[in-house]
């Protein structure tokens, strides 16, 4: 399978775009709309300049017995190359059988466009997902074929994963991407930065991008991205920190989102808060309103974990041990709060949950007026220290850019 294009439908960079993306998507990182040739029969989707990518790509279009398209196109009519056949739309729920020896489905989405997934004539199966789209009516449980056609999971999965992480989850939860499925993103726009960025974002959805032109072999084992076990996210008020921690759970379902917040009765500037939290979320995800975190960490059994935020942890387990009273802090409250941080980052340690943890980054500008604020700042950076020292990926966010402390 030969990758034509791989960018969004008006290319990368987008014509006369000044945005920062666009400017900084120059050779490798430039792209033409996704537009993928299947061994050499198969066209699906028709972008201007076909028949020169494929020569760029090191092949001819001669051999195309079915041009494919999966998305409406706005515009003028779309030129066919001389030569090819006439573009169609498979209509949702067939299968088409080609003289090649491939069976092509097409996978009804929930946005305007047509999904298809291509069984080849040694078995290999790849699903390609339109731009902005996700399949739909696919029910939870591996191996039911629903709408997919087909159960188990696709040894290649194209999709729009930086605009359609749900898509991803929502395969995921029926078994149609399984751990060693080869996500591929495509139909990438000028929404995440180039290079560095984009790896990153894909990474943590366990996706990668190839280069315009690329060839892949459909079924052969790849270096899937491995998923961190465990990642905890630092960064001061208002930086981004818990968008980026969503990010990273957002193309898998059945996440557990553990607010250690709670509600605050009365307090609506709070309530404002945690509800835009709450949109903000997949609607898949649940909600534990909890600091009881020892117990999450040590079901084995449980889907993913966010933990939002640690430093509402601290504050509620500070509370638990009274450590504001200078009296009550030494003649034991420091050792009793020592002691529940040590179990929280063993349980850390021991987890085989994936977990995302968020916590406040402080200790960088005003030192606190009284000396609760002193304590509660000093066991802030001692607690994510230690939580950090327990996770294989951790990062800091700065005006809503990541920085990669470790992995």
């Amino acid at each position: 399978m030969t990758l034509l294009g791989t960018g969004g439908p008006e290319g990368l960079p987008r014509p006369d775009c000044p945005c920062a993306a666009c400017a900084a998507s120059l050779n490798g990182d430039a792209r033409a709309a996704t537009a993928l040739l299947v061994d050499g029969a198969v066209l699906i989707d028709l972008t201007p300049g076909a028949a020169f990518a494929a020569a760029r790509a090191g092949h001819s279009l001669a051999g195309v017995r079915q041009v494919l398209l999966s998305h409406p196109h706005d515009g003028p009519p779309l030129e066919v190359p001389a030569g090819l056949p006439q573009p169609g739309r498979v209509p949702d729920g067939r299968e088409l059988a080609l003289l090649t020896g491939h069976r092509v489905r097409a996978i009804p989405m929930d946005a305007p466009g047509t999904g298809y997934a291509v069984t080849g004539p040694d078995g290999q199966r790849l699903l390609y997902l339109p731009p902005g789209a996700a399949p739909a009516g696919i029910a939870p449980g591996a191996g039911h074929p629903g709408p997919l056609g087909h159960p188990g999971a696709y040894d290649m999965v194209l999709a729009d994963v930086v605009h359609r992480p749900d898509a991803l989850a929502r395969l995921r939860a029926a078994g149609a991407v399984g751990a060693t499925t080869d996500v591929v993103a495509v139909h990438l726009d000028h929404d995440v930065f180039p290079g560095t960025e984009l790896r990153r974002r894909l990474a943590a959805a366990g996706a990668r991008a190839v280069p315009d032109g690329a060839t892949l072999i459909v079924g052969v084992y790849q270096d899937v991205p491995d998923v961190p076990r465990r990642t905890l996210v630092l960064g001061g008020a208002r930086s981004g920190k818990s968008a980026e921690a969503e990010r990273r759970l957002e193309a898998f379902p059945d996440v557990l989102y553990v607010a250690t917040g709670g509600s605050r009765g009365g307090d609506t500037e709070w309530a404002a808060r945690v509800q835009a939290h709450r949109d903000r979320r997949p609607g898949s995800w649940r909600t534990a309103e909890t600091c009881d975190l020892v117990p999450l960490l040590d079901d084995e059994d449980g889907p993913p974990l966010l933990i939002d935020c640690l430093s509402l942890w601290l504050t509620d387990t500070m509370d638990t041990v009274n450590a504001w009273d200078d009296a009550e802090w030494a003649s034991g409250g420091e050792s009793a709060l020592h002691k529940r941080v040590e179990e929280l980052t063993a349980a850390v340690r021991g987890t085989r949950r994936t977990v995302v943890a968020v916590s406040n980054e402080v200790g960088s500008g005003i030192v606190p007026a009284t000396a609760s604020g002193r304590r509660y700042r000093d066991e802030l950076g001692r607690l994510n220290a230690a939580f950090a020292a327990e996770c294989e990926h951790v990062l800091l966010v700065v005006a809503g850019r990541p920085l990669r402390l470790r992995g």
